[in-house]
């Protein structure tokens, strides 16, 4: 199969030299690619900034904005035969960015924030008959949110996950389908999971 991933942080700047972004660091999206990679299928990997390098064999874009990794997605996503988003996207970016370098004045700062464009969910709108699993990260009310938006994201399956996960070389997930239900919980090193993972796509969609 050809498999589009996602991976990492975007960022979104405030001025020419300050940006919000988050701690992701990229390692799980990665690891699914070597996974991918491993089981042979062909990769394009869309990577957010991350100090990591991709794994041989991936066909790599870097990006660096929400929009930047949304316009690369559509983009790919029209030849691949399904997605598995574990970028950790911004979902606000400022509504204005300032040219050059913002000036301390001591006074209080007040940035206007708009939502940036849901990648995920355009890739489920867009989706037809390839597959779109999408990664949840919840802290409060987790299997909700993550039902939640399989749902509203029309995604296939979602993977959940907590802030543990954020830098570390370790994680433990949920693997929910379409259907609601907890079909898979792993816990190890993200590149044991990732390996899990690409098996468990490689028998739901490989044979199709």
């Amino acid at each position: 199969m050809r498999l589009l991933i996602t991976a990492g942080p975007t960022r979104e700047y405030l001025d020419d030299v300050r940006y919000l972004s988050n701690a992701s660091s990229g390692r799980m999206g990665y690891a699914i690619a070597s996974a991918a990679v491993a089981a042979g299928h062909e990769v394009i990997l869309i990577s957010g900034p991350v100090a990591l390098v991709p794994p041989a064999g991936c066909h790599v874009t870097y990006v660096e904005t929400t929009a930047e990794m949304g316009r690369a997605c559509l983009d790919a996503f029209e030849d691949s035969d399904g997605v598995v988003a574990v970028a950790a996207v911004c979902d606000a970016r400022p509504l204005v960015r300032s040219e050059g370098k913002l000036t301390k004045t001591g006074e209080p700062i007040s940035v206007e924030m708009i939502e940036t464009d849901d990648v995920l969910a355009s890739l489920g709108a867009d989706k037809a008959d390839r597959f779109v699993i999408g990664f949840a990260l919840e802290a409060s009310n987790p299997r909700e949110g993550a039902l939640q938006k399989l749902r509203a994201k029309n995604c296939d399956a979602i993977v959940l996950n907590g802030p543990a996960a954020i830098g570390s070389e370790e994680n433990s997930i949920e693997l929910i389908d379409d259907s609601g239900s907890v079909v898979a919980s792993w816990s190890g090193p993200k590149s044991e999971l990732a390996t899990r993972l690409v098996e468990w796509i490689d028998g739901r969609w490989a044979s199709g």
